[in-house]
């Protein structure tokens, strides 16, 4: 499939002097919430009020939102505001309930992401829209499934799309509440670079602190927008209360953010080299992480010799690692000499835990 910059028309129309913003409550409540949330982000760089009205929880028996009747909420808000709406679909009758009442931003969510039969039923059902359709990433790593998305949508011949960025789920404890995995989302640019890029920093941080910070990283990997679920009480939100910041918050935090889109060519050239720079950055922590875990493996093995008295080096398993790896480095265009270096610096701190463990 052919992606080319006509995808970008839809985002390119609201002529913006700065990343899209797109805000709301992670659930619409009540009328009145709807409302009132609207008003408050009226004057901040929003352009897109999201709220949620049918809410898939991955457990039953919480809030699963209000249903249709939301929609009329959102369309009152609309007609106060003049923002654009947003929300998500994830069958046929929440698409014809949302063309109905003509939101004009629909978004896939990571739990139907997931199901190539749920995303051809709703590609199916806006075959042909003008609509703005977005896609979030399925909630595990996997970029096929993203990217199969989108292409299932394109073949339904409707041209305004773009993605969302709301990170992954993992088992593993980490400080996201979805590991944002920025090299998938680096790989999916690469794909379709012409493709619309949004970042959900509420959903990958779970928690309201660290969402500025996520909205630098998206943005100095030249995302094209952020979506942060926004309240006025949000502690007292019906559903993810958490990861929502107040309205007054997002202007703050919009007019804070480094937004580098300027257009000089000396500008364009510190644009490129950031954005090359962060995804350096974000790897390099892949890197430590991955050592974390590869040093956490060799404190096992160090409990294994101990027990078993076996002596820490094993020179056959050693050479056969590092034959193994110098020639994967090759197909990588990686020398030997590097590779060599490396590996002996991992093998020597390896060696190190496991002398550690077995001496205690």
């Amino acid at each position: 499939m052919e992606i080319n910059n006509t995808q970008r028309q839809w985002l390119e129309a609201l002529n913006l002097e700065h990343p899209l913003v797109i805000a709301g409550p992670c659930s619409a409540e009540t009328e009145e919430q709807v409302v009132k949330i609207a008003q408050q982000l009226k004057d901040t760089d929003t352009s897109v009020m999201r709220a949620g009205i049918w809410k898939p929880r991955t457990r039953p028996g919480n809030f699963e939102g209000v249903g249709a009747i939301g929609l009329e909420w959102l369309k009152t808000a609309k007609a106060e505001t003049g923002m654009k709406l947003a929300t998500e679909v994830a069958n046929k009758t929440h698409v014809e309930l949302a063309l109905k009442a003509d939101i004009d931003v629909l978004w896939i969510g990571a739990r139907s992401t997931v199901s190539p039969f749920i995303v051809q039923e709703i590609a199916d059902a806006l075959n042909g829209t003008d609509k703005t359709v977005l896609v979030k990433n399925p909630v595990n790593p996997d970029l096929s499934l993203w990217l199969g998305a989108v292409e299932r949508l394109y073949d339904a011949n409707i041209k305004n799309l773009g993605v969302i960025h709301r990170g992954f789920s993992t088992y593993e404890k980490t400080k996201y509440r979805n590991n944002p995995e920025w090299q998938i989302a680096i790989d999916l640019q690469t794909e379709y670079p012409d493709l619309p890029i949004i970042l959900d920093p509420s959903h990958i941080a779970g928690r309201r602190d660290i969402i500025f910070d996520i909205c630098q990283t998206g943005l100095d990997l030249n995302f094209d927008g952020i979506m942060v679920e926004t309240h006025f009480d949000p502690d007292n939100a019906w559903s993810d209360a958490k990861q929502q910041i107040t309205p007054k918050a997002l202007d703050q935090m919009t007019i804070d953010l480094k937004m580098r889109k300027e257009f000089t060519e000396a500008t364009a050239f510190q644009n490129k080299l950031q954005t090359l720079r962060t995804k350096i950055d974000v790897v390099d922590h892949q890197l430590i992480d991955l050592m974390g875990k590869r040093m956490g493996i060799a404190d096992e093995i160090g409990a294994l010799k101990k027990k078993n008295n076996v002596a820490i080096l094993q020179t056959k398993r050693w050479n056969f690692i590092l034959d193994r790896m110098i020639a994967a480095g090759e197909e990588h265009n990686l020398s030997e000499e590097f590779i060599t270096k490396i590996l002996k610096a991992i093998h020597e701190e390896s060696i190190s835990h496991q002398h550690k463990i077995i001496s205690e």
